[in-house]
């Protein structure tokens, strides 16, 4: 028998906030895969730095993957899981062929701004039903987003 959950987060909020850390879930786990693929393939004069940039990214981004998810099932939700569940919730699009260093930095700077965007989205509803939890891990993420757009933006300043 299943216990009815009762955190003191209103049900409807505690749904959709569920509905949108999926959504970031999703994205997180597309940049995630996206990052290391960059990290893999990355080739050029910068090599040694975008190879040693672009693990640090992914391996960040890895640890958000396993918070958001577990964020989700505290909050009485499945997480989303497959690559055809993350393709549809996601904003960030999937990267075929392996572009320039250049574009691979120019294309997850977007990817970024894109994910802190989508946690904006998500914090009104934290607010509303008083999820400081969720809110407390989305301004970690959000922090680590920006500072990430930051970064990859000086890459291409100069």
């Amino acid at each position: 028998m299943s216990e009815k959950i009762n955190l003191g987060i209103p049900e409807k909020n505690r749904k959709a906030i569920a509905i949108g850390l999926s959504r970031i879930l999703a994205d997180t786990y597309t940049l995630y895969v996206k990052t290391q693929k960059f990290h893999w393939n990355v080739t050029g004069p910068f090599f040694s730095q975008l190879h040693l940039a672009f693990e640090g990214q992914y391996t960040q981004l890895q640890e958000a993957v396993d918070s958001l998810a577990e964020r989700i099932r505290a909050l009485g939700e499945f997480a989303p899981g497959s690559f055809a569940e993350f393709h549809e919730l996601s904003s960030i699009k999937d990267q075929k062929g392996v572009p320039s260093a250049n574009e691979m930095i120019s294309q997850l700077l977007k990817d970024h701004e894109t994910a802190a965007r989508v946690i904006r989205e998500l914090l009104p509803e934290t607010d509303e039903g008083e999820d400081d939890a969720t809110n407390d891990l989305l301004t970690g993420r959000l922090r680590e987003h920006e500072k990430t757009a930051w970064m990859l933006r000086s890459m291409l300043e100069g």
